[in-house]
């Protein structure tokens, strides 16, 4: 989306926010993101730009692993790159440096260098193609070995691979769950035709879930991150589908009269909450995944919509404009009163809630720009954690450490990371791509 179709978007949507009131502004809304959307510039492969210095960051070097030149992945650079964006660690130039997982590490040396931790491992092709990763963390400081990575994977997992490994070296030094085996779901366009992807956690190593050549949006991840729910455009209206990744198969959710837009799984997984028009107007619902009539959650003359629970699934915070002005509500799953929760500004939209309950992050218009908060929860203290000016639709990762939100970057469309005190962040670009409504999947078993 160039600047231009940006902008005008942004000032479609803030007077669908301020003068709309009846279940015919949703889909005038609705048409216009459609044709905004046609104009997005195809998908292009990912690279990741850390950028920013944290408080407390822990110097780590990794030294390229013995026998990685003959495969097809870098093992050794996709996790220096992962613990980089984290935010948890400076990187030490170990690039020099020749040795593997068997050898003994000169830990003067490497005191010498300001490295607190070092990593060195290598890579073995195994007669049947398999490859056999090894890899050892050493506490520099304390001269003594912290930790052992191995597995025997395929050459299409080695990014996995490294991945899973990043993890366990995040958690032995920060104690710390990792979330770079995770993944995340996007939409993009290309000519003609819609996709859905799931990605690795940095954006690599994209498969696409499903491509149409209607719009494709709004992807919510379930709790188990085996099923995606998004709204698909391909009945020539939103209609929301629930999709499970491993066979592919899909199940229309939500197709009622009017609108079925802006789905969140529950935390049990057991339903949905949607925007449906049904009824009149454009209202909360929550829906069973395995059918059912719909039970109305809220009441209002206005529009309500981006639905997201808490951790404990007992509160749904969401958008309306029943003050005037989209602000962010939240109210119990139960029924009962909603009640605001943002005051500051006239337009927060987009709400999500971390994993730890602890967070809400969510996009503010601040002088006419769109930008990233974070709210502390218990004290209601807010703070803008972006440079940038168009920021839209953030996702906590699970472990709540990080966030990621599309946003304009130098006049370019692109996926960023974050860490929550906006310190350190991670461009996920395509060289000539555009990538929209990210989502961060669970934890994966």
């Amino acid at each position: 989306m160039n600047s231009a179709a940006r902008m005008f978007f942004f000032s479609t949507r803030s007077a669908f926010a301020h003068a709309c009131s009846d279940r015919a502004c949703l889909s005038l809304f609705l048409a216009v993101l459609l044709l905004l959307f046609t104009h997005l510039p195809a998908h292009a492969q990912f690279r990741v730009e850390v950028t920013g210095v944290g408080l407390t960051q822990l110097p780590l070097a990794v030294v390229p692993f013995k026998g990685e030149d003959s495969a097809s992945q870098k093992v050794s650079a996709i996790l220096l790159a992962d613990l980089e964006r984290s935010g948890q660690f400076r990187a030490i130039d170990g690039k020099q440096a020749i040795m593997d997982e068997s050898s003994s590490p000169d830990f003067v040396q490497w005191r010498q260098r300001n490295a607190d931790a070092l990593v060195a491992g290598s890579l073995t092709r195994l007669a049947d193609g398999r490859y056999d990763i090894r890899a050892r963390l050493w506490d520099v400081v304390g001269g003594q070995l912290r930790g052992e990575y191995k597995e025997v994977v395929t050459a299409a997992d080695l990014r996995l691979s490294a991945h899973r490994m990043a993890d366990q070296i995040y958690e032995k030094l920060t104690g710390d769950k990792g979330v770079f085996a995770t993944r995340i779901a996007y939409v993009t366009k290309a000519a003609a035709r819609y996709t859905l992807w799931v990605a690795d956690s940095d954006g690599e190593g994209a498969q696409a879930a499903l491509a149409s050549p209607e719009p494709i949006i709004s992807p919510s991840w379930s709790p188990t991150g085996s099923h995606l729910a998004y709204v698909s455009f391909e009945s020539k209206k939103p209609v929301i589908y629930t999709h499970e990744l491993a066979s592919g198969k899909r199940r229309i959710t939500a197709n009622f009269r009017g609108s079925n837009s802006a789905p969140t799984w529950s935390p049990d997984g057991r339903s949905l909450v949607a925007t449906l028009s049904r009824d009149g107007g454009s209202q909360l619902f929550q829906i069973n995944v395995e059918g059912g009539e719909p039970r109305r959650l809220t009441q209002s003359n206005g529009i309500d919509t981006e639905p997201a629970f808490s951790p404990d699934g007992s509160q749904v915070y969401f958008v309306s404009d029943r003050g005037g002005s989209p602000q962010i509500y939240k109210m119990p799953l139960s029924g009962g009163s909603p009640e605001r929760v943002t005051f500051a500004g006239t337009y927060n939209i987009s709400p999500t809630i971390s994993p730890d309950g602890r967070w809400m992050a969510y996009v503010s218009r601040i002088g006419g720009q769109f930008k990233l908060q974070m709210m502390d929860l218990s004290s209601g203290q807010t703070s803008s954690i972006s440079e940038t000016s168009a920021d839209e639709k953030p996702s906590f990762s699970p472990n709540s450490k990080l966030v990621v939100y599309a946003t304009q970057v130098q006049g370019r469309e692109a996926l960023m990371t974050s860490t929550l005190d906006g310190k350190i962040k991670a461009r996920l670009a395509g060289q000539s791509g555009d990538i929209r409504e990210p989502d961060w999947g669970p934890f994966r078993n």
